[in-house]
């Protein structure tokens, strides 16, 4: 699908009514109780232990069991979850949470401000692979009774009221995790929280189940009585459950892209691009700098001139994504910290140039054409990262690269690529979220090269120079002066090439009709999904 057919598929789309709207739209409706809600996610979770992995079908089940201290509007904005209000103090470091009362987990133990404490500074601080990040500048949370938090900070850190939610901070329960191996709890896949729905079954291979929350602290929510989360590996069978109504709902392109045209055709199925916007995720080929050929910058830049990436959003991912031009999403030009001022590799004339810099670097041609051996890695995300590899292995070979690809399963390719770094070259696609410092930092700056967290800086790759621009972008408050610390910041790390920027990609969520309120927020199907329910 061309980028003018896709824009003629979202209009379609919109005029045909099948595009979600907010909530808003639908008041004055009644939600009714009851019935079960089927989702497919794929690939299966490899655990639902979210505050120590990202990722990325974790979080749409997770969010489900597990609350935060906010949710957040289309708007961007923080709105009320496990804490009421919030008053930040004039230097910005002071930031005092009203905490919700009688809220219980479902274990039937109150929630309070131990909780959060807890949470964040023992666990989510120090094992979630983006929480080190969120949460550097935080030094103490103070809690003088049972539902006051006191966030005390070294610096300001304004990103940080952007991660809140029940998918990026989850609020686990003190009782059940402190004195304990976070990394190996015993609640890590069967989880207690506060959340709408409560963890029931997991059926490895076919599905998990998520049972309502009678004790909930949003009186007559969750208005699903079920939630049941549906692993089929296959891109047909899941396209040919939707068109039969055996699943409800796909998000993050559990139905592939090339059936969603045909599905939303038919009476009662829709589709939606919204509810990502908090997500701004990149598609992205990293390199492991630390092995060669890829620890010289020379050979990384050229595979960089070598991708064609129009090719690979028109035929691969069927127009849903624009060109990436580094690690900062073009989504986040609005407040000014993106720049396209970079060295930019998306030329008409890549292998050439390809060609010419590794004929440069050392690497002449062998025997039948051959420069070097690699093996590629596969994203284990489903049809179209195959696909993607396929591409890749015909575009090296174009610039003299045999790559032997190498398809494993979610729990294999994390532990090769983030605990034993044994890789050479990988697919990957990183949600950037809502600010540099939760999303972007993680990838390229020396504090996140942390063996065995996963999501974080595979590549090895960092500089003092982009370190120190990172951390003083995350503590300015001047919005015009921290712009400029991340223009230069993309600047240098585009000219190191740690990574292939490929395409700002675009999900897409395709759910029956007679289901409402189901894309609610920004994060999506990373929401709770309390406000939905069926329209018999």
């Amino acid at each position: 699908m061309s980028g003018n057919s896709r824009r003629d598929f979202l209009q379609m789309l919109a005029a045909s009514g099948m595009l979600l709207l907010p909530r808003a739209s639908l008041a004055g409706t009644q939600p009714k109780q009851g019935a079960t809600l089927i989702m497919v996610v794929q690939p299966e979770p490899p655990t639902l232990a979210s505050y120590v992995s990202t990722a990325g079908p974790i979080g749409q089940v997770s969010s489900k069991v597990y609350d935060g201290l906010c949710e957040y509007d289309f708007n961007l904005k923080p709105v009320p979850s496990l804490a009421t209000s919030w008053q930040e103090s004039a230097d910005g470091k002071t930031i005092t949470f009203k905490l919700r009362e009688s809220v219980m987990f479902h274990d039937g133990k109150p929630f309070t401000s131990a909780d959060v404490q807890f949470a964040i500074m023992e666990v989510l601080r120090k094992y979630h692979p983006r929480g080190t990040n969120t949460f550097r500048e935080l030094d103490a949370i103070e809690a003088p009774d049972a539902h006051t938090a006191i966030f005390h900070l070294n610096t300001p850190a304004p990103y940080m009221m952007m991660a809140l939610s029940g998918y990026e901070s989850p609020i686990v329960p003190k009782h059940l995790f402190a004195g304990t191996d976070i990394l190996n709890s015993r609640y890590a896949n069967s989880p207690v929280g506060t959340g709408p729905f409560r963890f029931i079954a997991w059926q490895r291979g076919q599905y998990m189940r998520f049972d309502r929350n009678p004790e909930y602290w949003r009186a007559g929510e969750p208005h699903l009585e079920r939630i049941v989360a549906r692993f089929i590996g296959d891109a047909q069978t899941r396209s040919a459950a939707m068109q039969t109504g055996e699943i409800n709902y796909g998000g993050f392109a559990a139905v592939p892209y090339f059936d969603v045209r045909r599905l939303t055709k038919r009476n009662g199925i829709a589709a939606t691009t919204k509810g990502y916007e908090m997500q701004s995720p990149i598609i992205m080929l990293d390199f492991n700098t630390r092995v060669k050929p890829f620890d010289d910058v020379r050979v990384r830049r050229a595979l960089s001139y070598a991708i064609d990436r129009k090719f690979v959003i028109d035929d691969i991912w069927f127009g849903f994504g624009k060109p990436a031009t580094g690690p900062i999403s073009s989504n986040f030009a609005v407040s000014g910290i993106y720049t396209p001022d970079v060295k930019n590799y998306n030329v008409p004339n890549g292998a050439e140039v390809a060609n010419k810099m590794l004929d440069d670097a050392g690497y002449p041609r062998k025997v039948g054409g051959v420069r070097f051996e690699i093996v590629h890695d596969i994203t284990p995300y489903g049809d179209e990262w195959k696909r993607f590899g396929e591409y890749v292995k015909q575009a090296l070979a174009q610039v003299g690269i045999k790559a032997t690809l190498r398809y494993e399963d979610v729990p294999t390719w994390l532990h090769r690529v983030y605990t034993n770094y044994d890789f050479q070259l990988t697919s990957n696609w990183i949600q950037t979220l809502a600010d540099p410092v939760i999303g972007v930092d993680r990838l390229y700056s020396s504090w996140s090269i942390r063996k065995g967290t996963v999501f974080v800086n595979d590549s090895g790759w960092s500089s003092p120079e982009t370190d120190r621009l990172m951390r003083e972008a995350g503590v300015e408050i001047d919005l015009a002066k921290r712009a400029q610390l991340y223009h230069k910041f993309q600047q240098l790390v585009v000219e190191a090439a740690p990574l292939i920027w490929v395409s700002e990609l675009e999900f897409v969520t395709v759910f029956d009709t007679k289901f409402r309120d189901l894309t609610v927020s920004p994060l999506g199907t990373y929401a709770p999904f309390n406000w939905a329910w069926l329209e018999a």
